[in-house]
């Protein structure tokens, strides 16, 4: 396959799953065990010396290592002329969005998921803190998209899939969406692409859908925290 696509199945993951599928790059799939600390690897450090998720080989350009998964996406999309406009100022408006995401939706979501989920000690403080900060990032999203159909304007691109990936799981972080009705529109219509629906899939996530079953995956990722 042209490109090879090291991940595992959480947000920043799906981004570039997601951003593969739309774009219809063929691509092998190296799912990463987190638990087990794959990513802590001399071979995977050797790929991402942060060892972290996702990252892909672009065996088209002499086996080309892209880390980061904004990085990513932008890579991908400059590849293939597509999901990110080329009038310099559209351009200018996605990678805004993106940058949002990457400086400020994921970090926020991700404290709220450590201090919500997976923390041993519940904080109330570090709970409301992260859990309020975004939501009022997710207000900001409101704002944008009451006035537009995607974040970069009328086309879908990177800003989008980077935004959504985070964003529809916001009831694991403890979020609420209620009273948002642009930001939950996008949502709904970003979800309903088939290439986001697939995407959203790889690699096989563990079902979280029992007490058993939640419990069992909060203790795999409290290990990640040590």
């Amino acid at each position: 396959m042209p490109i090879t696509l090291y991940t595992a199945s959480t947000p920043n993951g799906w981004k570039a799953s997601i951003a593969l599928e739309e774009l219809a790059l063929p691509y092998e799939v190296h799912p990463i065990d987190l638990g087990k600390l794959d990513q802590k690897e001399e071979w995977f450090l050797a790929l991402n010396p942060n060892g972290r998720i996702p990252v892909i080989v672009d065996h088209d350009a002499d086996d080309f290592v892209v880390f980061e998964s904004g990085a990513i996406l932008t890579y991908l999309a400059e590849k293939t002329g597509r999901l990110l406009p080329t009038d310099p100022k559209a351009r200018s408006r996605a990678m805004q969005w993106l940058m949002f995401q990457m400086g400020g939706v994921g970090p926020m979501m991700g404290q709220a998921n450590v201090f919500f989920r997976y923390a041993p000690e519940k904080i109330p403080f570090a709970i409301e803190r992260y859990q309020k900060e975004s939501r009022r990032l997710f207000e900001v999203l409101e704002r944008r998209l009451s006035e537009s159909e995607f974040l970069a304007g009328d086309e879908y691109s990177i800003a989008d899939i980077a935004n959504w990936s985070w964003v529809h799981t916001y009831a694991w972080s403890g979020v609420s969406i209620e009273g948002l009705p642009a930001l939950t529109r996008w949502m709904e219509s970003i979800a309903a692409r088939p290439a986001v629906s697939k995407g959203r899939k790889i690699p096989e996530r563990t079902k979280v859908e029992t007490p058993k079953q939640e419990k069992d995956f909060v203790d795999r990722a409290r290990r990640l925290l040590v």
